[in-house]
């Protein structure tokens, strides 16, 4: 068999594997956004996958691992996310700081079972090092970006603020708007709170949010 084969055949028996380990984190965050971290199990998510146990054995070998694998999937989605959007971003600050606002409610992130993972995962990070681990890389590459972001503003528009304390502000509202989503959906919607979230860049930074042009863009 030649190489270009080989590859090509090999390609062929990867791809079916990495669809059937998709289909069952996501299965995965099914269950855990109806039973809990703690109560889902391989049970639950075969049934939420619609296949046997010893599929999921094969492929996460435990509980533990497929679990793991799950944080890990979200993690590596909301990353890919907001780094996207600050490719197709424009060049100023305040264009790539909107686009990372606008990923934090986007619909295939922020819905409520996903939102419940986060969570799940977050109430565990205490006594679990591994989750613990990833949440806090997900946190400290988006939070530099944010922090930098606020920083370039206040420098732009001379405002009387601390970036950093302002920063901190913005993802703390955005983490308590998403509980609000979790909890209360019929009170609290994507676009809801994407408004309230830019009120806050306005009310932080009038001159550079204040602008009907880029208003324009969150339409």
């Amino acid at each position: 068999m030649t190489s270009a084969a080989s590859m090509t055949a090999a390609k062929k028996r990867t791809e079916p594997k990495e669809k059937r380990r998709v289909q069952l984190i996501r299965a995965t965050i099914r269950s855990i956004a109806k039973n809990g971290l703690s109560d889902t199990t391989i049970s639950t998510v075969a049934r939420e996958a619609g296949l046997s146990q010893g599929i999921i054995n094969l492929h996460f070998q435990s509980k533990d691992r497929l679990l793991l694998d799950t944080l890990s999937f979200v993690v590596d989605e909301y990353k890919t996310h907001w780094e996207k959007a600050l490719d197709r971003a424009g060049d100023s600050s305040a264009e790539r700081l909107r686009a990372l606002v606008e990923v934090d409610f986007h619909p295939s992130l922020c819905d409520r079972n996903k939102l419940a993972v986060w969570f799940a995962f977050w109430s565990e990070t205490k006594s679990r090092p591994t989750y613990r681990k990833l949440c806090a890389e997900r946190d400290r590459a988006y939070d530099q970006v944010i922090r930098a972001l606020f920083s370039d503003l206040k420098r732009e528009g001379s405002y009387p603020v601390d970036a950093d304390t302002a920063a901190r502000g913005l993802t703390a509202m955005t983490e308590g708007l998403w509980l609000d989503m979790l909890l209360s959906p019929k009170n609290m919607s994507r676009q809801q709170a994407l408004d309230i979230s830019m009120a806050y860049l306005r009310s932080v930074f009038p001159g550079h949010f204040g602008d009907p042009a880029l208003e324009e863009l969150a339409s």
